[in-house]
């Protein structure tokens, strides 16, 4: 399964490098993506190195999910797609 990364997760004064909010393709609602809790994601970099993750959460109630990568991901990551295993 493919997804998008949306943005980083952060608040009003913080934002968390390691923390991504990715939307999953076919997802809609928050009952389907809590099913993806636990699952891997990896992105790959223009220079192919592939980055880690796990999904942690569903993130409000769209279908959106809360991914924990094992590093801080860059900016040109925004916008990129990634997959779930």
């Amino acid at each position: 399964m493919n997804g998008k990364i949306a943005n980083f997760r952060g608040g009003r004064h913080t934002q968390y490098s390691n923390q991504m909010i990715v939307i999953p393709e076919g997802i809609t609602k928050k009952e389907d993506a809590e099913k993806l809790v636990g699952k891997n994601v990896v992105w790959k970099s223009p220079a192919s190195k592939e980055i880690k993750g796990k999904v942690q959460s569903a993130h409000g109630n769209s279908g959106a999910i809360r991914v924990l990568f094992e590093t801080g991901m860059p900016g040109q990551s925004l916008t990129n797609s990634v997959t779930i295993n």
